[in-house]
């Protein structure tokens, strides 16, 4: 891998940390239910593309997969979440 490269995978890795770093703060001072779950989404995206960077920079399947399991997790989980907060019960 190049030189180049490298560094600009290390500042993608950074900018989506600090990205994750502003959605918790959402996630503990979001003035509504709604702002916390589209926080906890984004930090599901986040995660699952510093995850994807990594794959990249370590030359690993292995980090394919767990992306490709947070991605799973994080969309099940906000539609569960979404739906409580519409009717109120998850399983009808």
């Amino acid at each position: 891998m190049k030189p180049w490269f490298y560094w600009i995978l290390a500042l993608a890795l950074f900018l989506l940390i600090v990205a994750m770093g502003c959605c918790v703060l959402r996630l503990l001072k979001g003035p509504h239910a709604q702002d916390r779950i589209l926080a906890l989404d984004c930090m599901y995206l986040n995660g699952m593309l510093a995850m994807l960077v990594l794959g990249i920079m370590h030359t690993s399947n292995n980090y394919f997969e767990a992306a490709l399991l947070i991605a799973l997790f994080g969309c099940v989980g906000s539609t569960a979440m979404a739906k409580f907060l519409l009717r109120g019960e998850v399983i009808e």
